[in-house]
């Protein structure tokens, strides 16, 4: 059983290469071409990247008869695909790129509205979830198509991201992905939060979400709206965020997450996308990317700055945890905490622990003004993680003598010293736990 993408597949072309000089005859670039790719857009980019993603998943569309449609389909691999004809020619969206920036895009094809075929419609009847993916060109108002989704959208996660011309949602889906201009456009309503509210009772729908860029996202599902904040990032071409926004909230919601949860990843996963290149990168090997923690690192060097670290397991987060971070911080340029993971935790403070998983610890102290990275180590002890980060100066609390640690010598080896800062007696973590069982 499998997600079936239902919607307009299109032939997403990048023609890249170096624009490094003017027409004669106007003040045009002239982009001397290098390389031509073929990518699947539309409903096809959204199958081919929760495919990407290990979800079992059907294409369902429709697909014209010539040579831009056989590029579409080898573009996909092996993507499943359920393809109705298409009368009528591929539409094709060709972008002119130099420096991995857009200098223009050329669309052509056309075609008349396609019908669905009872082969497209036995694979939606069989889905566990279904994504409907309109860009407008028809097949989602396909009368016998939406009244099959109408049916299923009582029975299993359907989320729809709507076209401006395309046809309103059927009634009952769980989740509807406009974006912010969409939703203004439709409803004419001053913000995206009135828009929102409008649409979900226009559509009748399970909750609307709208998409909002760089900002993330507004989800309305009958109560208080929900907003997610997108990370930051940088990005050149937003081209495919909707496409994975909606993908990954499709997969969320067939697994079982909640409405709110699917819409968080679903936020997490389009920025990444976004941030390896967006369409433009996807199905490429991404490159080499220096890591954040030695990013950091070499910019601080570069300066002449001084790298402090220190360590621990920071379970339950307390003042002295923070009054310690805070000081260490003062020793220099930047402080990197290398926090143990939680099969390091287990080992050193028995099964009862960590509390928090080392995924929140970590989003705990990077989340404090002190704290400029968190590294995880698998070890007992941080000594391989120093070895990779060599720190000008390692931080430990009072409670601890500096000449005994095991990292001075290691501190030493590379010219760095091992320092304390003052502990705070009665604030502990052990002490916490002892307190919150007493209250159980």
């Amino acid at each position: 059983m499998s997600l079936v993408v239902v919607g307009d597949s299109l032939l997403d072309v990048d023609l890249d290469g170096r624009a490094d000089r003017l027409c004669p005859d106007a003040p045009a670039p002239v982009l001397d071409l290098d390389d031509r790719r073929d990518r699947p857009g539309g409903a096809a980019l959204a199958a081919s990247l929760a495919a990407a993603d290990g979800e079992p998943v059907t294409l369902v569309t429709a697909l014209a008869n010539d040579a831009e449609a056989d590029r579409l389909r080898a573009a996909l691999g092996g993507v499943s695909t359920v393809a109705g004809e298409l009368p009528g020619t591929t539409t094709v969206k060709a972008r002119l790129r130099a420096d991995g920036r857009s200098l223009a895009r050329l669309d052509y094809g056309h075609s008349a509205r396609p019908e669905a075929t009872e082969e497209m419609l036995d694979a939606v009847a069989d889905a566990t979830a279904v994504l409907v993916s309109d860009y407008g060109r028809g097949l989602a108002a396909d009368e016998r198509l939406r009244e099959l989704l109408t049916s299923r959208a009582s029975r299993i996660p359907v989320v729809w991201d709507p076209h401006p011309r395309g046809p309103d949602p059927v009634p009952g889906v769980r989740l509807a992905t406009p974006n912010r201009a969409e939703a203004l456009a439709a409803t004419g309503a001053p913000d995206e939060y009135a828009a929102a509210a409008l649409l979900r009772q226009r559509w009748r729908a399970g909750a609307v979400v709208v998409t909002l860029g760089a900002r993330g996202a507004l989800l309305e599902h009958g109560g208080t709206p929900v907003a997610v904040p997108a990370p930051e990032i940088t990005a050149l071409d937003p081209c495919g965020a909707g496409d994975r926004f909606a993908a990954t909230a499709a997969c969320a919601l067939r697994r079982g997450a909640a409405v709110d949860e699917a819409v968080a990843a679903a936020v997490e996963q389009a920025a990444d996308f976004l941030a390896r290149g967006g369409a433009a990168g996807f199905g490429t090997p991404p490159p080499e990317r220096e890591s954040t923690v030695d990013g950091l690192l070499r910019s601080v060097r570069a300066r002449g700055g001084t790298v402090v670290a220190t360590g621990g397991c920071f379970d339950l987060l307390h003042a002295g945890h923070v009054r310690m971070l805070a000081a260490a911080r003062r020793l220099g340029d930047c402080l990197v905490v290398c926090l143990n993971s939680d099969e390091s935790v287990r080992r050193l403070k028995g099964s009862g622990r960590p509390v928090n998983p080392a995924r929140e610890r970590a989003e705990l102290l990077r989340a404090l003004s002190s704290v400029d990275a968190v590294v995880v180590f698998e070890e007992n002890t941080p000594e391989a993680a120093l070895r990779r980060l060599r720190p000008d100066i390692w931080v430990k609390g009072a409670d601890y003598n500096a000449d005994t640690l095991p990292e001075a010598g290691l501190l030493r080896g590379w010219g760095g010293r091992t320092v304390v800062v003052p502990y705070h007696p009665g604030r502990s973590t052990s002490r916490l736990v002892t307190a919150l069982d007493r209250l159980s």
